[in-house]
């Protein structure tokens, strides 16, 4: 099984500078440009069979969202990490991710309900040794984002998304590292199951778990 990239709904990029800034996007939540790499803007378009002018577009709203950072007369470049970020990007989390699960389990339509349920069984039969992790990190992308839009506040969904890709590009940082990363993505199952259920209260607290036990994990192998 394969997802979608990082946005769910492709069809949503649909000038060059948003095909440009969702690809540009998962190179960098990915770690394909490592934290601190210079930004090739020429070579940015020539990879992604683009101008200059789609990627120069993208890069400004990367920069808003704290991916990438710009230095007059040095250029751009990837964000550099640092771990007290993840104390920061946790503490705010821990207090949307839970808002987002609540709202999706309360008015979601049944449609969405159902969507959901079904996600939760792909994620479930998942064969989860033979996947590799970024893979899994795409599938834990996918249920975090489909809550978020299930939640059906965009406002909410813009927040989360943007800090939710920082919290993942930490993730990325330490993947090989961590022993559970398949447990990390199984809690999903419980959770969206609970959400389809319109269960809003327990949604509420295994969303609040499962952001707080990511910040455990990874402070774990610091």
């Amino acid at each position: 099984m394969t997802v979608a990239p990082l946005d769910l709904d492709p069809s949503a990029a649909t000038s060059l500078a948003d095909k440009a800034y969702v690809a540009i996007r998962d190179r960098l939540i990915m770690l394909d440009i490592r934290p601190g790499d210079p930004i090739d803007d020429d070579e940015l378009a020539q990879a992604l069979g683009v101008g200059r002018t789609p990627v120069r577009e993208a890069l400004k709203r990367l920069e808003v969202d704290r991916l990438v950072v710009s230095y007059p007369r040095r250029g751009t470049f990837a964000t550099g990490m640092d771990i007290s970020d993840l104390a920061h990007i946790s503490d705010i989390r821990a207090q949307l991710e839970p808002l987002a699960a609540r709202r999706a389990a309360e008015r979601a339509p049944r449609s969405g309900h159902a969507q959901l349920g079904e996600l939760a069984t792909r994620i479930e039969d998942l064969d989860v040794p033979r996947i590799d992790r970024t893979e899994l990190m795409r599938w834990d992308l996918a249920v975090h984002r489909a809550i978020y839009r299930a939640a059906g506040n965009p406002h909410l969904e813009d927040v989360l998304i943007r800090y939710d890709n920082l919290a993942t590009r930490i993730f990325c940082l330490f993947l090989d590292r961590l022993p559970t990363v398949d447990v990390h993505v199984g809690e999903h199952v419980q959770l969206l199951r609970a959400i389809a259920a319109g269960d809003a209260d327990q949604a509420d607290d295994l969303a609040r778990q499962h952001v707080l036990g990511f910040e455990r994990t990874i402070r774990a192998v610091i």
